[in-house]
């Protein structure tokens, strides 16, 4: 007997319904990063000013460096031995600790490296402060394994402590922040809550998951380092691309102009998250399904459309955008945003060829040297921009490009190899 439309569909949402919580939250929390930032930008702008604002910004940009190395690339391959062990208690709490151990080690060697960076270019040891609490928002990342909870597919819990303590920080700014000298006062509401929440998280799984972290044998950390080489090779290449973006124009231009780039990239971000995050959402599942070709194919195609929608929602309405959240002062981030917006299609349909084509068949590889070319293109034209003082809107294009480069390339090694074959 032939199910009814209804029940095909009732059951395909019930067989599905851990994916969509999961798309949901991660949505959320996605959504939730950076609205608290978009929500807050109007206040912090006029109340810090464009200068001082923008030092935060440049100052957490050269931080995100040393955090990425602590990553490490960690992340997917948790998720996936989390996703594939997701009853088997003593193999979770191996995978915890070795990652746990392995970031306190790279934190150690990072926070060294970090210190004589700041000390040695005058530049930055002016504002040592300010750099020196922004790293500590590294805690975060050591203490607060959201990849564990993608694993067990409960992002609500990892939504449910970031809302808190954005709300949090957010009673402290509005009580505190009051003018460009409080920027100190600024940095330490921000990486504090962040820690406080991070500690959270780390109470959750040690009491209500009943999980132990343990100190892990170098043996075992090297292990888990092996694994995530390919993912630290893939995640450094983009992290050094986006953040050189805000690097070189607080080194070559002004941090005004770093707080310009700033929003844009705030606006581009918000809508582009809502699609990107259902390659995340998905890869648990995915990772253990077979023949999915026309279902990844559909998931191109589906945001392909949404990407091209996307963008002419800020051509329309970006500018607008800008008024309502800097003011007149700040209409330089639109043409900039523009730029950005035409990267929306490549940066979309990369990821989903990362998530669904290159990782389930292991062909991590392909993400490295993909990241090696966008790094490749993004220098050669930032630097060649900056050379013949093509001003600031070099920046924002040279991101575009390699977001392009990436498309041409990922593109052309599916093709090559058929690896979408049926």
């Amino acid at each position: 007997m032939m199910k009814s439309k209804r029940e095909v569909v009732t059951s395909l949402l019930k067989s599905n319904k851990k994916v969509m919580e999961n798309y949901f939250f991660m949505t959320v929390l996605q959504v939730l990063n950076s609205l608290f930032y978009i929500i807050i930008y109007p206040y912090l702008i006029r109340t810090l000013g464009a200068n001082s604002y923008g030092l935060y910004v440049f100052a957490f940009s050269i931080v995100t460096y040393f955090i990425t190395l602590i990553n490490f690339g960690f992340d997917l391959p948790g998720v996936k031995a989390i996703a594939e062990n997701i009853d088997n208690r003593s193999e979770k709490e191996k995978v915890l600790s070795n990652i746990f151990t392995a970031k306190v080690y790279l934190a150690i060697v990072s926070f060294v490296l970090f210190l004589i960076l700041i000390f040695a270019i005058p530049s930055l040891r002016e504002n040592w402060e300010i750099f020196v609490i922004c790293f500590g928002q590294s805690i975060t990342n050591i203490l607060f394994p959201q990849w564990y909870f993608q694993g067990i597919q409960r992002m609500r819990t990892v939504t449910f402590i970031q809302l808190a303590f954005k709300l949090l920080s957010l009673l402290f700014i509005l009580m505190y922040i009051k003018n460009s000298n409080d920027i100190g006062i600024f940095t330490v509401i921000i990486t504090v809550t962040s820690i406080l929440g991070s500690i959270v998280a780390a109470l959750i799984i040690r009491y209500k998951e009943g999980l132990k972290i343990y100190w892990s044998k170098i043996a075992d950390v090297k292990l888990q380092m092996k694994q995530a080489l390919p993912f630290f090779g893939s995640n450094s290449i983009i992290v050094l691309k986006q953040q050189s973006a805000t690097v070189l124009l607080g080194a070559f231009f002004s941090m005004k102009d770093v707080a310009l780039f700033d929003l844009a990239v705030k606006i581009y971000t918000v809508p582009t998250i809502l699609i990107a995050s259902i390659n995340s959402a998905l890869f648990p599942k995915v990772v253990i399904l077979q023949n999915i070709t026309s279902t990844i194919k559909k998931i191109i195609k589906i945001e392909n459309v949404i990407g091209f929608s996307i963008f002419l929602l800020l051509v329309i309405f970006g500018k607008w955008i800008v008024l309502v959240m800097g003011g007149e002062s700040m209409l330089g981030s639109y043409p900039l945003l523009i730029i950005l917006g035409f990267g929306v299609f490549a940066q979309l349909t990369v990821g989903a060829i990362c998530n669904f084509v290159f990782i389930p068949q292991n062909k991590n590889n392909y993400i490295v040297k993909d990241q090696i070319v966008a790094m490749i293109v993004f220098f050669v034209v930032a630097l060649l921009g900056i050379l013949f003082n093509l001003g600031v809107f070099v920046v924002p294009l040279a991101l575009t490009l390699s977001l392009l480069s990436e498309l041409i390339y990922t593109s052309n090694i599916i093709i090559k190899y058929k690896m979408l074959r049926h």
